[in-house]
């Protein structure tokens, strides 16, 4: 779990690329400058840690690039103790993302062996993260309503389920469509099925898996 001054210097020159690409989020870039990005990827990518690009993970997943973990934890708009679900966990990043930026977290993630890996690996770090194995799209019921809900795999629609689960005031961020590019949205719910949707440009992700877990 080193963290040396070569891998904060890395970490700074990051998050100042990050800034002059637009995010202006304080909380943000303190995340992203706090949390050593490095111990997330297997060791292989080492050097190649705080570049801005995404990287395998395993079970045909990434770790999305440091811009996108940006923008979309800046969308959310996070303030202190709310609690925000998170829809694919992967490596753990973005969960620890938000947890830094105050949050209470839980996080859902349907690859089982990426589940017990990254499972087993936050209990290294710092961060009380609620991990949940199971279908995303069916969300956590059981600790609704969240006032803030991130999907981080491409959807080609939004699941009723997460939409119910979301509080009144409560803001959801997703890239929608079934291509290969999406559309970042953040949908704020106005009221019991009364919606308000923003469009935020296009990005890249790994489509989001329906149905039941994989074991």
């Amino acid at each position: 779990m080193l963290d040396s001054y070569r891998h904060k210097g890395m970490r700074k020159k990051l998050v100042d690329s990050i800034r002059r690409k637009g995010i202006q989020d304080a909380g943000v870039l303190k995340a992203l400058d706090t949390i050593p990005r490095h111990l997330f990827l297997d060791s292989s990518f080492l050097e190649f840690a705080y570049d801005d690009k995404p990287f395998p993970i395993g079970s045909g997943q990434t770790i999305s690039q440091p811009y996108t973990v940006a923008f979309q934890s800046e969308l959310l708009q996070v303030k202190q103790g709310q609690k925000v679900l998170e829809i694919g966990t992967g490596s753990g990043y973005q969960a620890c993302v938000l947890a830094e930026m105050g949050a209470k977290v839980y996080s859902v993630e349907r690859q089982k062996k990426l589940y017990l890996k990254t499972k087993e690996f936050l209990k290294k770090l710092p961060y009380n993260v609620k991990l949940f194995y199971g279908d995303g799209g069916k969300g956590v019921p059981s600790f609704a309503p969240y006032d803030r809900i991130l999907i981080t795999a491409a959807a080609p629609d939004i699941p009723k389920a997460l939409l119910d689960q979301l509080r009144t005031g409560g803001f959801l961020v997703v890239p929608v469509g079934g291509g290969d590019v999406q559309t970042m949205l953040r949908i704020k719910k106005l009221g019991n099925d009364e919606f308000e949707t923003e469009e935020f440009g296009a990005f890249r992700f790994v489509p989001m898996l329906q149905n039941k877990a994989n074991d």
